[in-house]
């Protein structure tokens, strides 16, 4: 063995501090700056305590769940070691998700107060909140899966932590995404469409809500989202590596996943220091170039890793095509989602024409966007398997591809902060030249946020190719013949769970937002010099009506998502299980590309009208784009995203359950 086994772990544990020690040096960086006047911090304030208030209930509800389900795990599997890794796993992942939240809630207005110096200012304010999400997240999974593996010894243990984690990561996204849509689309069908009033604009009673939203579902959500691909995408590789290299914790094909993913984390450190932007034109260039050279150093790495663990080069050709399909999936989100591109300004074009037609190019975009990502994870998984001698490769691919975790998120999550920032310099009705500032970082904020999502969703495809991959191990199922009625059972059921997961959110966000809309029609109505700005409307009650609506309405998406796989592998054995998996892998990842590139190229449509084209804000083409953008607000930030924790749910249960299923299925 050319490196020692104790070198491995102190280099994978000292690649998490690292990232840990970056966060919170990023955080004292933030905290330092100018947080404004009286009326920006209060403001600030009311966003940050209607996000605490949500997510404190949120993570009320979930414990309770997470605790029944750990008992139910410590007695069905007879495994309390099981049942404390799922709790820990749940713990790290609400964790990571708060720990981004409170800084991105602080950020906020100090991003608004830097916009009074300088683009430059409030860019690298705004960047430097996100990372400290970014980095909390890959530092606090890679921590948990290190140290978790150094105690117990083997991957199967840590099925527990990552089905934890993918628990959080369904209610977060799903929570998360119907409180800030609900509040979003009520928001802009009064104040933008009804009232005629500009977005931020403190008159709208839905304003604080819709602030508060943007922090819950974009970066709350996000963090538990990838926190739960990232640690499941390391114990997948791990448990193939475990099955078909010798189940030992100092075998090195074992290791390595644990290594490449703090070689990354090095890696995206440094790439994050060249993110500078001095004007609107390198926003987006800034950003993708901390990508890009995170990207490069972690091949570099990975090639030396490769070299000194194995003496081959096998495993580094599988992570440079995970490297690969990231930095494709993000150059075709970009191009779909990007105002300065062909597709948002079609869709921009089209709604001259009126609402109808910017649905409907909409649509034809999000499902033409498909293409290019499935066959880029295709030949990726293709050459991966090849490379790397089976599925071990795919996972390593997979696992390089979440390894850039920490700088994708980073960039994520500088979105609802710039959001934010230009809320706060609405209604504390700051200078025009400072909305001239946020508002430019916003639209490249919904870009980043899609390109994000692209990443997790497209990570979620060879993600989940592992995690079949390990089921078959698990069960030892050889094949799963689609002549077998049962496996044709499974695998509709599996195709289907996507949209009717997809229904629910999607009416929940109706339902949401209907209450959302009355509320803002009453206190317009019932408020006197409200509409005309001599009267405060009451943000509180709009706050608590998003909270309750998320609440009550993420049950049943979870309920679905958890017994789903139960009840098909219970009774119809493991092999139909397998079906399911397929299918919802299938379906899921073509719903979800489909759906939240559609949603954020009509957002950035709107926004190109709003810059001054086609009429400007107020015409016609405006109003429509509007109506497409409220659409697409459910469909991006709702449904979509949260199709990736779904099939990772999916997946990590069937993993659980699968000795049981074995054992006792019926048919």
């Amino acid at each position: 063995m050319a490196v020692a086994v104790s070198t491995l772990y102190v280099l994978a544990f000292a690649g998490s501090i690292v990232a840990l020690l970056f966060a919170l040096l990023s955080t004292m960086k933030v905290l330092r700056q100018d947080s404004g006047n009286e009326s920006m911090r209060q403001i600030s304030s009311a966003i940050r305590e209607g996000a605490v208030a949500y997510l404190n209930r949120q993570y009320k509800t979930v414990a309770v769940i997470t605790f029944i389900l750990a008992v139910v795990i410590a007695v069905a599997l007879k495994s309390y070691v099981l049942a404390i890794a799922f709790v820990l796993g749940a713990f790290l992942s609400a964790l990571a998700g708060y720990i981004g939240m409170m800084v991105s809630v602080r950020a906020n207005v100090r991003t608004a107060q830097a916009a009074t110096r300088s683009l430059k200012d409030a860019f690298d304010v705004a960047f430097t909140g996100g990372s400290v999400t970014g980095f909390a997240v890959a530092g606090l999974g890679l921590l948990g899966v290190s140290v978790l593996f150094l105690i117990l010894k083997d991957p199967h243990l840590l099925i527990g932590f990552g089905f934890g984690a993918s628990l959080i990561s369904l209610f977060a996204r799903v929570g998360g995404g119907i409180y800030t849509k609900g509040a979003d689309v009520g928001a802009d069908l009064v104040g933008k469409v009804e009232k005629n009033i500009p977005e931020d604009d403190p008159r709208n009673p839905a304003v604080i809500a819709d602030n508060v939203g943007d922090n819950v579902g974009d970066c709350a959500g996000m963090a538990a989202d990838l926190f739960e691909s990232y640690i499941v995408t390391i114990i997948a590789a791990m448990l193939l590596a475990w099955t078909a290299f010798g189940a030992s914790p100092a075998t090195n094909e074992i290791i390595l996943p644990l290594v490449l993913g703090a070689v990354a984390l090095l890696a995206s450190v440094i790439g994050s220091l060249f993110v500078k932007a001095s004007d609107a034109s390198r926003i987006w260039p800034a950003l993708n170039n901390g990508i890009l050279i995170s990207a490069g150093l972690s091949a570099v790495g990975f090639f030396i890793v490769n070299k000194l663990m194995f003496g081959h080069y096998k495993y580094f050709l599988s992570a440079i095509v995970g490297l690969a399909v990231t930095v494709v999936i993000g150059y075709v989100t970009e191009y779909y989602t990007s105002t300065s591109r062909k597709p948002v300004q079609q869709i921009a074009e089209s709604a001259k024409t009126g609402p109808a037609t910017v649905i409907i190019l909409g649509v034809a975009k999000g499902m033409e966007s498909t293409l290019v990502p499935v066959l880029a994870i295709i030949v990726g998984a293709f050459l991966a398997f090849t490379f790397g001698g089976g599925f071990y490769g795919v996972a390593i691919a997979a696992t390089a591809m979440l390894a850039m975790t920490a700088i994708i998120v980073a960039v994520d999550a500088y979105g609802p902060i710039t959001d934010n920032a230009g809320g706060i310099a609405e209604m504390s009705k700051m200078p025009e030249s400072v909305r001239k500032i946020t508002d430019p970082l916003d639209a490249v904020g919904n870009t980043t946020k899609a390109v994000t999502k692209g990443f997790a969703i497209g990570s979620a495809g060879l993600a989940a190719l592992s995690l079949f991959a390990a089921y078959r191990d698990i069960t030892h199922t050889t094949v799963i013949n689609i002549y077998d009625v049962r496996v044709v059972v499974g695998l509709f059921v599996g195709g289907l769970l996507p949209f009717i997961f997809s229904s629910l959110t999607m009416r929940a966000v109706s339902n949401a937002a209907m209450g959302m809309v009355a509320e803002v029609r009453r206190q317009f109505r019932e408020i006197p010099g409200l509409m005309k700005g001599k009267a405060k409307p009451d943000y509180a009650r709009c706050v608590d009506i998003s909270t309750k609506a998320a609440m009550k309405e993420l049950v049943l998406p979870g309920v679905i998502a958890v017994a789903s796989p139960l009840i098909i592998g219970f009774v119809l054995g493991p092999e139909a299980l397998g079906g399911l998996l397929a299918g919802a892998i299938v379906t899921g990842l073509l719903l979800a590309i489909t759906m939240t590139t559609a949603g954020a190229a009509w957002d950035n449509s709107k926004k190109y009208i709003e810059a001054g084209n086609l009429g400007g804000k107020g015409s016609d083409a405006h109003k429509a784009a509007v109506v497409g953008d409220t659409v697409g607000d459910p469909f991006k930030d709702t449904s979509g995203p949260a199709l990736n924790p779904l099939i990772k749910v999916l997946n990590t249960i069937a993993l659980l359950a699968a000795t049981l299923i074995v054992a006792h299925h019926l048919f």
